[in-house]
């Protein structure tokens, strides 16, 4: 059974557990891994290229980090590179599915073969059930429970107007529910399950947004900002935590306040 916290004191420590980030080379993987070990993780990096950069931001902190090439996408390869982390760190304690891609275009658009939409939703939420799948079922061997943190988007639940984004739309729509039919499944083995919805936040990826969709965008917002990757981070290390140990299933949104004009 997983214990409940009695006391605010260290309920957000995360010290003798260890993080596995995917996407965690840049923007809100680094963010979230950064996050984490400033609460006291080991941090396992996935990333696709380079993860030095964070490797080496979280190794300052003082916790131990090692990067993993994974395309999450390839089933193969989150096999290879899980089985790595476990043997370099003996346990994850913390899986966050936050690997994701996007494109822009509307479906009649695309190329015949639907590229775009396989690509896209072969990583954002293919790459979500495989790490699942793999790390999942070494938590419920080892006995010792868990918490899986899968980044979602608030398109997973409102239409973004100014731009055709359906692959990543429809890929998180169904991340939600992937989370909440997974907390059903895994809270007989003391694994929570929940997922982060992340509005417009200071990214790479806000960075491909036209600068004439900006002024919609914030009017549309009551706090009028984008976020940064470090709120997404300490949004992260909570549902990691003692903190939210009675909580599973939920879609935390944290977007500012954008959709509740949607």
């Amino acid at each position: 059974m997983i214990a409940s916290v009695s006391s605010a004191k260290n309920a957000f420590d995360l010290s003798g557990k260890t993080a596995l980030i995917t996407g965690g080379g840049r923007g809100l993987g680094a963010a979230i891994a950064v996050a984490m070990a400033e609460c006291g993780a080991d941090i396992a990096v996935f990333g696709r290229s380079d993860t030095s950069g964070t490797v080496e931001r979280v190794q300052k902190l003082g916790v131990k980090g090692k990067g993993f090439l994974c395309d999450v996408s390839r089933l193969e390869d989150v096999r290879r590179a899980t089985g790595e982390a476990y043997s370099e760190f003996g346990n994850i304690d913390v899986l966050v599915n936050n690997a994701g891609i996007s494109c822009v275009s509307e479906l009649l658009d695309m190329d015949d073969a639907l590229s775009d939409w396989y690509r896209v939703t072969g990583v954002d939420l293919n790459g979500t059930v495989h790490m699942t799948y793999h790390v999942a079922k070494q938590m419920r061997a080892g006995g010792k429970g868990g918490s899986i943190i899968n980044i979602s988007s608030m398109a997973g639940s409102a239409v973004i107007k100014t731009q055709a984004m359906s692959p990543y739309c429809c890929s998180k729509a169904a991340v939600n529910h992937f989370t909440r039919c997974m907390a059903w499944e895994l809270g007989k083995h003391d694994i929570r399950v929940n997922a982060i919805a992340p509005g417009f936040v200071n990214t790479d990826l806000s960075d491909q947004i036209p600068k004439d969709h900006l002024r919609h965008i914030f009017e549309q917002s009551p706090l009028s900002r984008f976020g940064e990757p470090a709120e997404i981070g300490t949004a992260a290390v909570y549902l990691a935590s003692p903190a939210a140990a009675w909580i599973t299933g939920a879609v935390l949104t944290v977007d500012g306040g954008y959709t509740l004009s949607c």
